[in-house]
């Protein structure tokens, strides 16, 4: 409960306008201020990904959830850090393991390649979360075609666009 007083004290010093919910602007500058940066788009990201009410903003309860979820990332990225500030891939590929993503060697490269902006296999906690958010956000995609829970999709030409459209990070 004492987490919850704190996090809506947080969250109401963000919501600078008192509407009851913020903008990824306002989520951004609050990121940055706990050391987390990410580009805009990264933030939109989150917040269409706990932006349950689908009105492009976050209200408190939406903000817990993304809470829950950053929370989650970051007990991962600090059991295996190991005092380095960073994780390696073999790293990345046991933290998410323990954040619930099984990911075959392919993708888990390929997303590794496509995360490691600096190339020097070395992955800090913002990118942890970058990769975590481009994976939940394509989990929830894809589970909206799978409607028969088997793992498997087909796909159109129109599905298949609009999926890589809406899976851009």
């Amino acid at each position: 409960m004492e987490n919850r007083v704190i996090l809506q004290e947080w969250f109401d010093r963000v919501d600078s306008e008192k509407s009851g919910s913020i903008t990824a602007v306002q989520l951004k500058t609050a990121l940055a201020v706990g050391n987390l940066e990410f580009p805009l788009s990264v933030v939109q990201q989150m917040i269409r990904m706990y932006d349950f009410d689908r009105n492009g903003t976050m209200s408190f309860q939406e903000f817990v959830a993304l809470n829950n979820f950053l929370l989650k990332v970051q007990h991962a990225f600090s059991d295996l850090e190991r005092g380095r500030g960073f994780l390696v891939p073999d790293d990345v590929f046991e933290a998410l393991g323990k954040i619930g993503f099984m990911l075959d060697s392919p993708a888990f490269y390929s997303v590794c390649e496509s995360f490691d902006q600096s190339k020097n296999g070395r992955f800090r906690l913002d990118d942890l979360i970058s990769i975590c958010i481009f994976l939940q956000s394509a989990r929830n995609l894809f589970n909206s075609f799978d409607t028969a829970k088997q793992g498997r999709v087909t796909l159109d030409l129109n599905q298949f666009v609009y999926c890589t459209a809406n899976c851009r990070i």
